[in-house]
This record gives structure tokens, C-alpha cells and sequence, in this order.
């Protein structure tokens, strides 16, 4: 356990720079620690890698009394707690991956108060032993992360959290702050409500992620579209998100024989093979994890370079969360999705078959709506993003597909008729691939079945390509003219709102993008650059260098790299190439503990390295 002295010799700023070497905090940050250590609570928000870890642990340590933080996911944890270990930091965690000799050491370490902090999942606070022995401790703060969980209402609610709000009647006097990186207004006031959490101590700060770039491309062969996306970022690691365990399966077993090192996770996965591909791609680089959405929370893994959606998330909230993996630490990243009409057809059939109560069907129907919305839009995408948090931006953010492509907007309202015709002439008994044959005039083996050759509608939309048509088909479909049938067929229906189209004349217009005319990107405005800059070719060189240099330390000492030390403080040493330990200290993520462990390893590397210009 670190010693750390009085306030008045340690202060905030000091811990920040000694332990974390982090020179000075980021925007909100210093408020919050010094709201926390004057014993008040709080609610914060702040999107992923902004630093909200440090609003509690800097507190925990200026504090009597060990820190108690309440996490969803054992991985997280672990994570956490290896990185703080690696700090000097004394954090251990309590969950049921721990064997029962654990167990009771973790409690002899609280009890003797050799603890700094100590990780618990938010179910062990139902233990009454467990709470018993809370009871006698000296605790510093209550910290919940995730706290969107204990929404009802929410993307990612979790039973557990509702008990959470007891600790604020029986704990009175310790201060308590909740984390998360989403929660719309609705969201915000739950949380606020449940942990009696005065709304005036809510700590709301930008959702922007300007390090990332949103593109999202309209799925036409989406196994190549995303194999020329992976050979884009080679080299890189990154998660893929598929809907289904089969799709995960299926697609790492695709990518392994295309030469990537693809790796499959999935809660049917045998917990061993789970736990060995998890490790994997926490230790090692240029891995890619193909997932469920269940993936990820538990990983604070900085330099996941990209995040991959082969089939749309469940809500805006899921969709920046997700996409909020990449790129903790700082440096550009990208948050790419493939998008078609079978995505808008699954999800608005996911949404009518669920079994929640008719409030909730609600709920979920209007975020499946503003999500198929937002990919609908050529609205800058950060701008959409963040109007949906209540958060105003200027846009355009040069930094997403609708910023960089140019628009052309086409009077779709006639080819609207036809195919709200061709749906009402058959009967609103089919989908939408014989919907595009029987307006494009198309003879097969189905319309002849049917005889829905000899129909007006036959032919009448031969102008147009399928493309154009499936297009159209997913717009009526997104924005709520057309209903699909909620058993599984997949056959489209006139809605209310459609009828006005037939009736009243709305008018309908297509969007459609010009790839080929890409307007400029920001790469040259820092931050909102698509790719890591290097003054010179050496310079990338002895970054890789450093990077392998790194990997093989964290394999001798079963560590993650980024634990050593992550890719922003490492493009430091290959940029200023420091000779001593006194110009190590002074890079970004040095602090005392880490200079001592690593610092005379990597000063000899970079002597040695710098010899070979």
C-alpha cells in the first residue's frame, strides 16, 4: 500500500502527477474531486476515456477509508485493478470468480484497512454478511459506475442496481458518486431519483468523442465491404459487432481464412474459450474481436482502433456506447456500420415481438425509431449524435461519411405511390424483394405463381434499379409508411401514416450519397484527424519499435501493454526521445511507480534505438 501523505502535502494535484503522471486535469474533472473530498455527492457524466475513473480514485486516496466501487462486470474489474496495482495503488475486487481462500483474504485486507480500493459487483451488496462488514469499516466514498443500469427505462437495465439507493440511508455520511458515459434526460432524472442524489450536484459534460469518425455505409456485400474496411486499419485491434452468436461464429471463422487473427465471443462459448479470447485480446495486439454486444464493457483496453457494427445496435444510447470503445485513449479512431434494409426489418420486428409490457413496447419502438432515424439522416452524424443527449453542435464535424460525401435529394413521392400501390395490389401479403421484381416488370417463378404479372403495377417502376427501389422500400419502412408483420414473413403493410401519401399527397424525397465526390476531411485539425500523424518515417518506425518492445515486457510479466504504458505515451517517446529518467517522467502517463518499474528498460531501449537514425 502506497503511503500517501496529509492533505496539505498531497494534494489532488499532486496525486494526479505522482501516481497518474498526468500534469493537470481535463475539463470537468478537478470540480468533481474536490466536490467528492468535501463529502458531497454527485452524479457524473462523461463520455468513455474522458477520465471518470480518476474523479473517484484520486478522492478515495485524499480520504480516510478505503474506496468501495460498485461494477457490473468482472472483467472490468480485473482490468481496473490490474492497471491500479501496476500504479503501486492497493486495489483488490470481490465477485464470484474469486475462489473462497480469496474471498477471505480480500476481507482481512479490509479489515485491517490495507486497502485503497476495493471493486464489487453491485449483487454482492445483497449479501447481508457482506453488507455487515461494511458496517464496520472506515470507507472513504461509494463510487457506481455504469449507473445508466439502474434505468428501467434505460438500453442496459440490470435488477441489481435498484438496491443501490439503500446505501445512501445507511451510509449517510459517506459521500457517493455514480458514473456513466449515456444517459438521456429521462435517464439522468432515474438516476438522480433512485440514489437521492440532489439534482443541483449533476456534473454533465460534453458527449462529444471528436477522436472518433462515424461512417455508416449502406450494406450491399457486407462480409467484402467490411474485409476492405479491416485492410484500411491493418495492423490495428478492433471489436466487430454481430446480432447473432451464429453471425460471430461465422464471420471470425470468415476472417481467420482471410489472414486476420479473428477471434469469437459470445455467452454460448465455452467459459473457458470465452476467458482464453478475452485475454487474448486484452494482452496482445492487432486482434480482432468478433462479438455480441455483451463485449466490451468489461474492457478498458485504450487503443481499440475501430469499432465494427455488421447489424444495427438497439437504441442511439447502445450505438454510442459501443462505438465509445474506440479510442480511449484519445488518438483518432473510427466507428464504422454496415446498414441495409434487413437491418430496419429485424429490428422493427425485434421491437413488435418483445415481451415487455405496452409502456416499455413504447419506449423501445421510439428508440428503434430515432436509431433507424439517425442512420437515415445526412445530417453531419455528431451533430445527430449529440442533439439526441440534448447537447446543441455546430456542425459540420468534417470528421463522418455525411460530411464527407456530397447529397442529392430526389422527389421520391411518385415512386412512393407506386409502391404503396404495389404493396395494396398485393394484398399487403408480401415482402419487399418480390415488391421490387413485380414494379421492375420481372418475370420469375414467384410472380407467375401469383400471376401478379397481369397487375397495373406490373412494370411501372422499371426505371429504377433494385438498388434504388430497396432503398426507397427501407426508407418508407424507417420512417414508419410501411409496417412489417410481426410473425417472422417479413410482408409490408400500409400504414396510417403511409395512407397519407396515397391520400393527401405528402411528400416523399430520397437522399441519395455521391461517393465519389468526397468533400475535405479534417485529418489536418487535431482532433478530428482520421490517422495518427508521424513527422517522419523514423518516427513511425521506433513507435512500432516501442509497441513490440512493449508487448514482449507485458508477456514476461503477465500484463496488459497498455498497463505499461499506453500508445499516446509511447508516441511521446519515439516524438522527444528521451535519454534520462528525469525527461521519461515528463511524458504523458509517467508517474513515480511506473518510472521506478519501466523507466531505466525503456531509456535503454531509446538509447540504443536512437543510435540506428
Amino acid at each position: 500500500m502506497i503511503f500517501f501523505p496529509p492533505m496539505n502535502q498531497a494534494n489532488h494535484l499532486h496525486l494526479l502527477n505522482s501516481i497518474f503522471g498526468h500534469k493537470s486535469f481535463r475539463g470537468l474533472q478537478e470540480r468533481i474531486v474536490l466536490h467528492l473530498h468535501k463529502g458531497e455527492d454527485c452524479l457524473v457524466l462523461m463520455p468513455t476515456s474522458a477520465g471518470k475513473s480518476l474523479c473517484y480514485q484520486i478522492p478515495a486516496l485524499m480520504r480516510d477509508g478505503v474506496g468501495i466501487i460498485i461494477s457490473p462486470l468482472i472483467a472490468l474489474m480485473k482490468d481496473q485493478v490490474d492497471n491500479l496495482n501496476e500504479m503501486g495503488i492497493k486495489a483488490r475486487a470481490l465477485n464470484s470468480s474469486l475462489p473462497f481462500n480469496e474471498v477471505l483474504e480480500v476481507q482481512r485486507e479490509l479489515r485491517e484497512g490495507k486497502l485503497d480500493l476495493l471493486y464489487v459487483a453491485p449483487e454482492k451488496l445483497a449479501n447481508s454478511s457482506f453488507f455487515s462488514l461494511l458496517k464496520t469499516l472506515n470507507i472513504a466514498l461509494f463510487a457506481i459506475d455504469e449507473a445508466h443500469c439502474i434505468s428501467e427505462w434505460g438500453h442496459d437495465f440490470r435488477p441489481s442496481y435498484l438496491q443501490l439507493g439503500v446505501l445512501k440511508d445507511e451510509f449517510p455520511e459517506v459521500p457517493m458518486i455514480a458514473l456513466t458515459a449515456t444517459a438521456d434526460k429521462q435517464t439522468r432524472k432515474e438516476i438522480l431519483d433512485k440514489l437521492k442524489i440532489p439534482e443541483k450536484n449533476l456534473f454533465l459534460s460534453s458527449f462529444d468523442r471528436p477522436n472518433i469518425s462515424y461512417e455508416i455505409v449502406e450494406k450491399k456485400r457486407p462480409k467484402e465491404q467490411l474485409l476492405s474496411f479491416l485492410r484500411e486499419n491493418k495492423g490495428e485491434s478492433g471489436i466487430i459487432y454481430c446480432m447473432s452468436r451464429k453471425k460471430v461464429e461465422d464471420l471470425a471463422l470468415w476472417l481467420s481464412e482471410k489472414g486476420l487473427k479473428a477471434l469469437p465471443y459470445h455467452a454460448g462459448l465455452d467459459e473457458g474459450l470465452r476467458a482464453r479470447n478475452q485475454n487474448t485480446f486484452i494482452k496482445e495486439e492487432e486482434v480482432i474481436m468478433v462479438a455480441t454486444v455483451a463485449f466490451g464493457m468489461g474492457i478498458d483496453k485504450p487503443n481499440v482502433r475501430f469499432v465494427a457494427h455488421m447489424d444495427l445496435p438497439k437504441s442511439l444510447e447502445a450505438y454510442y456506447q459501443e462505438t465509445g470503445r474506440a479510442g480511449r485513449d484519445g488518438l483518432p479512431s473510427k466507428a464504422w456500420m454496415t446498414y441495409g434494409l434487413d437491418s430496419v426489418v429485424y429490428l422493427k420486428k425485434l421491437m413488435e415481438n418483445s415481451d415487455a409490457d405496452h409502456g416499455r413496447k413504447l419506449v423501445e419502438k421510439k428508440k428503434c425509431d430515432q436509431l433507424i432515424s439517425y442512420c437515415e439522416s445526412f445530417q453531419c452524424r455528431r451533430q445527430r449524435l449529440l442533439e439526441y443527449f440534448d447537447e446543441p453542435f455546430k456542425g459540420p464535424c468534417k470528421n463522418c461519411d455525411n460530411c464527407w460525401t456530397t447529397q442529392e435529394s430526389v422527389d421520391a413521392t411518385l415512386w412512393s405511390k407506386m409502391a404503396l400501390s404495389a404493396v395494396f395490389r398485393t394484398g399487403e401479403s408480401f415482402g419487399v424483394h418480390h415488391l421490387v421484381s413485380l414494379l421492375r416488370g420481372e418475370t420469375n417463378e414467384k410472380v407467375r405463381q401469383f400471376n401478379h404479372q397481369n397487375l397495373s403495377v406490373f412494370g411501372i417502376g422499371k426505371m429504377n434499379s433494385s438498388h434504388v427501389w430497396k432503398s426507397l422500400f427501407r426508407k418508407l419502412i424507417a420512417e414508419n409508411y410501411l409496417s412489417v408483420d410481426s410473425e417472422g414473413f417479413g410482408a409490408l403493410s400500409i400504414s396510417p401514416k403511409g395512407a397519407l401519401i396515397l391520400k393527401e399527397n405528402e411528400k416523399v424525397f430520397l437522399k441519395i450519397k455521391d461517393a465519389s465526390k468526397k468533400g475535405q476531411t479534417a485529418i489536418g485539425s487535431d482532433p478530428h484527424k482520421k490517422e495518427v500523424d508521424f513527422k517522419d518515417d523514423f518516427q513511425k518506425k521506433l513507435f512500432d519499435d516501442l509497441r513490440a518492445f512493449r508487448l514482449k515486457l507485458s508477456k514476461e510479466r503477465g500484463v496488459a501493454p497498455y498497463h505499461i504504458f499506453i500508445d499516446k505515451t509511447l508516441m511521446e517517446m519515439a516524438d522527444k526521445k528521451p535519454q534520462s529518467m528525469k525527461d521519461l517522467r515528463n511524458l504523458h502517463g509517467v508517474g513515480n511507480f511506473k518510472l521506478r518499474r519501466y523507466g531505466k528498460l525503456f531509456v535503454d531501449f531509446l538509447s540504443d534505438s536512437a543510435r540506428l537514425q
